[in-house]
């Protein structure tokens, strides 16, 4: 199942007001501006991964909240995995483990195209990730990592970081996270 911004902002408006929170609490939090929250809730625009952790920490819900509701069953069958497609990046990231109530997240990020030029982010936690297709290139701090099919990588998520596909091809990994940030 894919979701549309409107899905998306309507959550985030949901978890803000059900928080007590107004558009410029966002505003302070986040650092982005009460134009970009309220394109983001009217389903005006699609928010980069970078937005939608700093709404999520600043609501103080895991990501994923945003996408899911919780489901009980721990198996989840390959057409009803949930997804979020960046439509203009080129990354999508299904998810893997059942709920956002579990320790860790399991993801699959699919990387077409050129590098979308996303900033850094950070959060508490740990990922580890293993390249199944193509090449990747982490930015990790200061550093470049570049990871080929079967290469895999783990670091502190407090660390600034991104990743992009290493030569503009498919790229194809598998991340476990913790805690649950999706």
């Amino acid at each position: 199942m894919k979701y549309v911004r409107s899905q998306i902002g309507n959550a985030i408006r949901k978890m803000r007001l059900d928080k007590g929170l107004t558009v410029k609490d966002l505003t302070r939090e986040t650092n982005l501006s009460a134009s970009m929250i309220s394109q983001v809730e009217r389903g005006l625009t699609t928010p980069s991964i970078p937005t939608l952790v700093k709404i999520s920490k600043a609501i103080g819900v895991p990501l994923v909240s945003f996408f899911l509701g919780i489901q009980g069953d721990p198996v989840i069958k390959k057409g009803q995995r949930k997804t979020l497609v960046l439509p203009t990046s080129g990354v999508s990231f299904q998810l893997l483990s059942p709920a956002e109530s579990s320790k860790i997240e399991f993801l699959l990020i699919e990387i077409e195209g050129k590098d979308s030029n996303y900033e850094l982010v950070s959060y508490p936690g740990e990922k580890c990730g293993y390249v199944i297709e193509g090449n990747m290139e982490i930015l990790l701090g200061e550093n470049t990592y570049h990871l080929e099919e079967g290469d895999s990588i783990y670091f502190q998520s407090t660390i600034p970081h991104r990743f992009k596909s290493a030569d503009g091809s498919k790229t194809v990994s598998i991340w476990a996270i913790t805690p649950p940030s999706f």
